[in-house]
Formats: C-alpha cells, sequence, structure tokens
C-alpha cells in the first residue's frame, strides 16, 4: 500500500511539473499583437459587387466591402426569382477560413434551394480578403464581429434581400462572435443559428478540450488558468458569452452533438436552458452520438443540416 501510495503521488508530483512547465510556456508564447478595439464596429461599409454569374440554380455575385481597415472579399448566393429572399451570413469557426461556395458546400446550396440567400466571405487575413488572421484563435473577437457588421449592411444594401429576414449562421468558434455581433446590430439581425458552438466562456471550452485530448487553444489557455489546479476546476474565463445571451431578443437555434470532444456540450445546453427559462426564444437540439463537425463534409449527424435549413425557413417564412 505504501509503494502505490508513493506511485501516486510521484505521479502527481510530475503532472503538476507538467502543467507549470507548460503554462511557463505557454504564457511566453500567447501573446500576440492585434489591435482588436471594443468599440469596432462596421455599419455602414463601402460595397462593391461584381456581375452577376446566373445559372438554372441560382444567381452568385462576387462581393468586397471595407470593414476596420481591410477590405473583405465573398460571395452572395441568391435564389432564383424576384425576391425580396431572407438571407443568412455565414460565420466561420476557428483557424483560417474561406467563404463557402454553391458547389462543394452543401450547406449553401441547401439553403439556396430553399428559398434562403447566403453571404459568405473569406475570413479576415484569408484568401482575397484583407488583414490578418485570425484574431478569434488568441480569443479578440471584436474586429471578427464588426466583419459580421459589415456583411449585414451587405446584405441590406440588396433589393432582393428582405431585411427583417436576415440572419446569422455559424460553428463553433462562431458561438462565441454571433451573439457579440447580434446584439450589436441595433435589431438589423431577425434570428440567429449556430452548430457545434460555445455558449460557455472561451478559457472554459479550452480546458474542456484539453482535458478531452481533442484540439482546443493552447495559446489562449495560459491566459485563462493561473494554477495547476485551475486545470481541475475550470471557472468562466477570457470572452464570456453569457451576458451577450442574456441581452439577445432574437429567436435562436443551437445543434450539438452529445459525443462532441472539442465542445461541452452538456454545460452548454445548461446555460441555454437557465435562459429559456427566463423565457428566451432558443431552441436546442442534441443528437446524442455525434461528435464536432456536424456540418463538416461528411457530417458526424447527417440530420443536423437539414433541421437547421428547416428552422431557419420556419422562422422567415
Amino acid at each position: 500500500m505504501k509503494k502505490v501510495g508513493l506511485i501516486a503521488a510521484l505521479v502527481a508530483l510530475v503532472l503538476v511539473a507538467a502543467s507549470l512547465v507548460t503554462l511557463v510556456f505557454l504564457s511566453r508564447s500567447s501573446s500576440h499583437p492585434f489591435a482588436d478595439p471594443a468599440d469596432a464596429r462596421c455599419n455602414a461599409p463601402t460595397v462593391t459587387f461584381d456581375s452577376a454569374v446566373v445559372s438554372s440554380t441560382h444567381r452568385e455575385f462576387g462581393v468586397r466591402f471595407a470593414c476596420v481597415g481591410a477590405q473583405i472579399a465573398g460571395t452572395l448566393d441568391v435564389p432564383p426569382g424576384r425576391g425580396p429572399f431572407p438571407a443568412v451570413v455565414w460565420v466561420h469557426g476557428a483557424g483560417e477560413s474561406a467563404r463557402l461556395p454553391y458547389d462543394g458546400a452543401p450547406l449553401v446550396q441547401a439553403l439556396v434551394d430553399s428559398g434562403i440567400a447566403v453571404l459568405s466571405y473569406d475570413k479576415r487575413g484569408v484568401g482575397e480578403s484583407e488583414g490578418e488572421c485570425c484574431p478569434g484563435d488568441y480569443g479578440q473577437f471584436n474586429l471578427l464581429a464588426a466583419d459580421v457588421d459589415g456583411a449585414v449592411a451587405v446584405l441590406r444594401s440588396r433589393p432582393e434581400i428582405d431585411p427583417s429576414r436576415i440572419g446569422l449562421l455559424g460553428a463553433s468558434q462562431a458561438g462565441w462572435v454571433v451573439p457579440l455581433a447580434a446584439v450589436r446590430s441595433n435589431g438589423r439581425v431577425g434570428f440567429t443559428a449556430l452548430v457545434d458552438a460555445p455558449a460557455v466562456s472561451s478559457g472554459e471550452e479550452d480546458l474542456y478540450s484539453q482535458g478531452t485530448g481533442e484540439q482546443g487553444s493552447l495559446l489562449r489557455l495560459a491566459s485563462f488558468v493561473r494554477t495547476a489546479g485551475g486545470l481541475r476546476t475550470p471557472g468562466p474565463a477570457g470572452f464570456d458569452p453569457r451576458s451577450y445571451l442574456e441581452q439577445l431578443e432574437t429567436p435562436a437555434l443551437w445543434v450539438y452533438g452529445g459525443a462532441d470532444r472539442s465542445q461541452p456540450t452538456d454545460d452548454d445546453v445548461d446555460v441555454l436552458n437557465g435562459l429559456k427559462a427566463k423565457g428566451k426564444d432558443f431552441s436546442v437540439l442534441v443528437y446524442p452520438q455525434a461528435g464536432h463537425g456536424l456540418l463538416d463534409v461528411p457530417p458526424t449527424d447527417p440530420r443536423a443540416l437539414p433541421a437547421v435549413v428547416h428552422w431557419i425557413k420556419a422562422r422567415t417564412n
């Protein structure tokens, strides 16, 4: 018994030492010189459109809009007909993400084929968009929310888009960007839909995904965890969307996989159910056996995409 106790103590000591070394390393490497002002906004950007490319299934417009020191480039896909149509802005998750094309992105095709226009753009610093990628990977979301502001303004400038039926749709890291952008939109966003997306703080999500051995952001983790003990008892840290979710007055949907190793689904659902109990028009859907990537190709559950499209259609009709 003494030998077993000694081994356990040594293991615990090694784990604590490794945690401390990791945190020291991370604290030296996690800083990044992003300017991410809290007052970053893009409500009235300068916008240019390319001529329409017309097919039997949809019309496609290249678009560029100026937003907080950068030209953002994207594509607007519109259903055939006169409209006015409901529309969504696609909000990316983490990493270097480019716009979603109609051909090759089942999400865009499913929405447009259902009568819903989609604006998707190259993330700041990616593809044809200027700026530096990726502030969200360092826990900074103001610039990303400003780019969403600009995309909403782009949609509102088009005669074939109904300005009262514009929403935000995103995945994963978009869970921290979308509520921020929606609350700041001054009523210009009519609904939000999020998939695999956090309703907890960025610190809580990082600690969870590190604990499961999944991705998580080691770079951000150093600024959230002050002690080795904090790894076992995480609390809200980093960017916390709860205050914005409390201010959200629009209908909203969250879709999760119950086996998501990147996202603490149970904690997210608890937060959202608490807000639903206070009268929020929130809908939560969980696929118990699915992992992260419900909108990936292939998805972790093929029922997720049709459910999202159905919810958006119901809300916009």
